[in-house]
């Protein structure tokens, strides 16, 4: 029995379908809307045969990481009523290290919410996936966006030993790839939205010793996490405020951001900006497009991105909602307590984006129809 036939059955035969990965209750009806997924627009990179390619021999792809991901639900987590136009967390992390404030998050903290996340039955996804709409996870688990902003040497570093990098473990990069080892299900996924330019080592994750990171190995990190999967996100230049800035100089710093991520990785076409202090331009449609000519080379650099990010403003609303705005992407910024209160929040609401398991299909906590 296909799942697009399962979909159309009554509750009694739907829950039949499904008992296999989730308990009968599951079986809400759904409504779908819309296209299961949006094809990257022309001239994107192949992001996932990178990744794979990227990960061949430690990382499964293609069918096989689907069947492997299909099957880690918990019955906790296969337990939940699906709803596939609840809300999104999109998490905005700065600093990590000790002592901990509102912009910086301690180490060991930061594990324990990479290890809240995943009991709470959340999965990483890069911010381009919401968009694409491929939020294509087992049944009863929800997507979550980690984004890191302003590039530091605590979100990406480097020790070198006996002449070879090795990523620092205590680093946030270093504790996210130590979940993806621990956990099969838990995937290469993260947003960082960088400067190139920044004082203080903000400037593609250090440079010139501090924090023990060498200038030449800033353009390294920025292809290993394009070849590992994660999203690169401009976050403009160095960091200036938009709002007080003319319009052409606001589309040069934006510009001048994504310049620096394509000398890095030739081609790649950056989907996503974060917004320097959550402060937009005095023309706001700046933000996400525009152009600049380097005047040295004559080079004309043109942006457009699908999503802006902004500072606040809450968990997201899922891209199937009729009213989500990939222009106005709210997040979380997570510091004391605050992850555990949205997502106690997002629970007893009953507001959470929750997986029904089947990409063809978009579920409410109704009824359900085949995506056609």
């Amino acid at each position: 029995m296909s799942r697009r036939t399962t979909a159309l059955l009554p509750l009694l035969a739907l829950a039949l379908a499904c008992s296999d990965r989730r308990a009968a209750e599951d079986a809400a009806l759904r409504v779908a809307a819309g296209s299961p997924g949006v094809a990257e627009g022309a001239g994107s990179p192949p992001q996932a045969q990178d990744r794979a390619a990227a990960s061949a021999g430690s990382n499964p792809s293609g069918a096989a990481r689907t069947a492997a991901v299909q099957t880690a639900a918990s019955p906790a987590d296969a337990a939940r009523l699906p709803n596939e136009l609840g809300r999104i967390p999109v998490l905005e992390y700065h600093l990590l290290g000790e002592p901990g404030s509102h912009w910086k998050v301690e180490r060991r903290r930061f594990r324990e919410n990479l290890a809240l996340l995943y009991e709470r039955g959340y999965r990483p996804v890069n911010m381009t996936d919401v968009l694409d709409k491929k939020l294509d996870l087992p049944a009863g688990l929800s997507p979550v966006v980690i984004v890191f902003d302003d590039a530091s040497p605590s979100q990406f570093s480097y020790l070198e030993k006996d002449g070879k990098l090795e990523v620092d473990p205590n680093s946030g990069v270093g504790m996210l790839l130590d979940m993806n080892r621990r956990h099969a299900d838990w995937g290469k996924k993260a947003v960082f939205c960088m400067l190139p330019a920044a004082q203080q080592g903000h400037a593609f994750f250090g440079e010139k010793g501090i924090a023990g990171q060498k200038s030449e190995w800033r353009f390294q990190k920025v292809r290993f996490l394009h070849e590992q999967g994660f999203e690169l996100c401009n976050h403009t230049l160095y960091h200036a405020n938009l709002g007080k800035q003319t319009d052409a100089k606001a589309q040069e710093f934006i510009a001048r951001g994504d310049m620096a991520i394509d000398s890095a990785v030739p081609g790649y076409r950056v989907r996503t900006f974060a917004l320097p202090l959550g402060v937009w331009p005095k023309n706001r449609p700046t933000a996400w497009t525009g152009s600049w000519q380097d005047p040295k080379s004559k080079r004309i650099v043109r942006y457009q991105y699908d999503a802006v990010l902004e500072v606040a403003g809450g968990p997201t609303r899922s891209p199937h909602d009729p009213q989500f705005d990939p222009r106005h992407v709210t997040r979380i910024e997570v510091f004391a307590t605050e992850l555990e209160k949205v997502l106690d929040r997002l629970d007893k609401t009953g507001t959470r984006y929750v997986s029904d398991g089947n990409p063809a299909t978009v579920a409410r906590p109704t009824t359900t129809v085949a995506v056609r």
